[in-house]
């Protein structure tokens, strides 16, 4: 392996320390990110609507 490059073993080390570290946020950033995609989601399912009544009132 090349100087500096990251095996296998040196990510299983990386991941335990972040886990001894962010143990208990884990949880808590999880749902968050999971709140932020569905909210995400329904944006995004509202923006053809948006353009549409943009539309009608002339604003495009």
């Amino acid at each position: 392996m090349p100087f500096g490059g990251i095996g296998p073993v040196e990510l299983i080390v990386f991941a335990a320390v972040m886990l001894l570290v962010f143990g208990r946020r884990i949880p808590e950033t999880a749902r968050s990110v999971g709140r932020s995609i569905v909210e995400f989601r329904r944006g995004m399912r509202d923006v053809p609507a948006d353009v549409e009544n943009a539309k009608a009132m002339g604003e495009l």
